[in-house]
């Protein structure tokens, strides 16, 4: 296939080095070597002739701008499972296919959430700067101290792919699992997890509270001060979703007041660019969105993204269509 006759993809970001050289096999491709994050205008012009649009989470791809895209573009492929940072009804108006990357990545997240429970439990954070900072002294008895997480009640705010798989590693710590959603679980999917239909009931059992579902705008602030008032005293809070399903200020009341114990967070509103205020609060364990940080899974999402562009490009459904 000569390159004239390739479709031409603009790709936005720079993927790993077997993604771009299979995109290089089939595609007329734009790259971004030098990894530059576009704003609206450098976004368009990078698309400038392309038919797709291999695009990441740091496209804000509003309506304002899918609607200056080329003509020529045909379909978004994005580089991730969660597509807030594309307006899919304003791609759908303008016939323009939206796919996404699901499955790939739910193991390395449910890693994570697992991380962010024992880290928040156990003071992963002011341990290690106990360590580091020269302040660990000699043993006692009486702290400092962190909470047990063999045995506890953990609440999954989004039974889905990646909630399930939390829910498989917890129990491997005897955890007792409930979950909240829209719908209940088949027997075979809840494996025994308790399904809480009333959002305040489900977070009054909450000794632990996974926040596992999509940013929708059901979703955006769900978690603020009147929801964090109804989980148990002393509750432990973990977000490897998104960030603005959680109220910053509410958690941060929460967290000093004590009636939260702690909090792990892999995912912030306006990151990097997060609440200056976690960085100096000890009951805090921050990680800087590594759900799907390894190198197997990242380079899943880019074939899976690809397998979608290839579908697209040679007249078959791609299995991964957004819907409006």
């Amino acid at each position: 296939m000569t390159t004239s006759s390739r479709p031409k993809l603009a790709v936005t970001r720079l993927l790993p080095d077997r993604v771009e050289a299979r995109i290089r096999e089939t595609y007329d491709a734009r790259f971004n070597p030098d990894d530059t994050i576009f704003d609206a205008d450098g976004l368009i012009a990078h698309a400038a002739g392309a038919e797709g649009l291999l695009a990441c989470p740091t496209d804000k791809l509003n309506a304002e701008t899918i609607s200056s895209l080329p003509e020529s573009v045909r379909i978004i492929a994005t580089f991730s499972v969660g597509y807030d940072h594309i307006d899919v009804k304003a791609a759908a108006a303008r016939g323009i296919a939206v796919t996404n990357t699901p499955d790939v990545l739910t193991d390395a997240t449910a890693d994570i959430t697992m991380l962010l429970i024992l880290g928040a439990a156990r003071g992963a954070s002011w341990g290690d700067r106990m360590v580091r900072e020269g302040r660990w002294s000699a043993w006692k008895p009486t702290g400092p101290l962190g909470v047990e997480v063999t045995g506890k009640r953990l609440g999954i705010l989004g039974m889905g792919r990646i909630g399930r798989a939390v829910a498989k590693r917890a129990r491997g710590f005897d955890m007792e699992i409930h979950y909240h959603g829209r719908n209940r679980l088949s027997p075979d999917l809840e494996d025994g997890a308790i399904y809480q239909s009333d959002l305040e009931d489900f977070l009054a059992q909450c000794e632990f509270l996974s926040i596992n579902c999509a940013s929708t705008p059901e979703t955006r602030g769900l978690i603020d001060a009147k929801t964090i008032a109804a989980l148990p005293d002393g509750a432990i809070l973990v977000n490897s979703a998104r960030g603005d399903i959680v109220d910053d200020d509410a958690l941060i009341a929460a967290l000093r007041s004590g009636k939260l114990a702690a909090a792990g967070l892999d995912v912030f509103r306006g990151e990097p660019d997060i609440d200056p205020r976690y960085r100096g609060m000890e009951n805090v364990f921050l990680l800087p969105h590594l759900g799907s940080a390894t190198k197997e899974t990242r380079a899943a999402m880019g074939h899976r993204a690809v397998d979608n562009l290839d579908a697209f490009f040679a007249g078959r459904g791609p299995g991964d269509v957004v819907k409006p």
